[in-house]
């Protein structure tokens, strides 16, 4: 496995001013920043991944204002108490795309959502706090506690927020697959723990962000 220095050639080699690059994509949000965000703010993040999962997500962005008054701000209150009446009203409206199972996925997410604030004060407390070392049981935890929230789902939920992580791409993934990290895309939770390692490794070296890391690989290749 090359070292990040070393991979970090490569993207200057190919792209030329990397920092600059970088400059223009996200970066992760502080600890206090995190917390300070409301809980109706994570469940917006949710639903706007999960809709965006295997649709235009200019669509989904463009009729974002639509969702937000459907599902009244997006309230955790509101959302984890809509009955079946109401669910049915929203596979029939306009102002969001129609489908019942992601539509029933908000409810879910306000419960998953509540449960964290009841467990860690916010859910902004709890993703601000969760150690970027073992990301990858973030990614599993939401997988299992949250509705639709696999796959990249997640990760890219995490990183609309700011929460510093790695998304595995095509092109990540094609440079983990490069640095024998793995030989195939990761779902394993042994070729996981694996991806970990590496990224712990390259944090180490590098003193970067996940964020910025999974960036600069993805510049590697893409």
């Amino acid at each position: 496995m090359r070292t990040f220095d070393e991979i970090y050639e490569i993207v200057v080699e190919r792209k030329g001013d990397v920092e600059a690059l970088l400059d223009t994509r996200s970066s992760a949000k502080s600890v206090a920043e995190l917390t300070a965000i409301p809980d109706d703010r994570w469940l917006s993040a949710m639903t706007r991944c999960v809709f965006q999962a295997g649709f235009n997500w200019k669509v989904v962005d463009h009729m974002w204002p639509g969702f937000e008054a459907a599902f009244e701000g997006f309230d955790i209150g509101h959302c984890m108490m809509l009955n079946d009446e109401e669910l049915g009203r929203l596979v029939s409206d306009k102002r969001i795309v129609r489908h019942g199972q992601k539509i029933r996925s908000v409810q879910d997410n306000a419960a998953f959502v509540h449960q964290l604030a009841t467990e860690h004060g916010s859910a902004g407390a709890f993703f601000a706090t969760w150690p970027g070392d073992d990301f990858a049981n973030l990614l599993t935890l939401l997988k299992k506690r949250g509705s639709r929230l696999g796959g990249n789902s997640g990760p890219y939920f995490l990183r609309s927020m700011g929460v510093d992580g790695y998304i595995l791409s095509r092109d990540v993934t094609a440079r983990l697959i490069a640095e024998g990290v793995v030989d195939k895309t990761p779902t394993s939770q042994k070729d996981l723990a694996a991806v970990q390692t590496a990224f712990n490794t390259w944090q180490e070296q590098s003193g970067r962000s996940l964020t910025k890391i999974s960036q600069v690989l993805a510049l590697s290749v893409g």
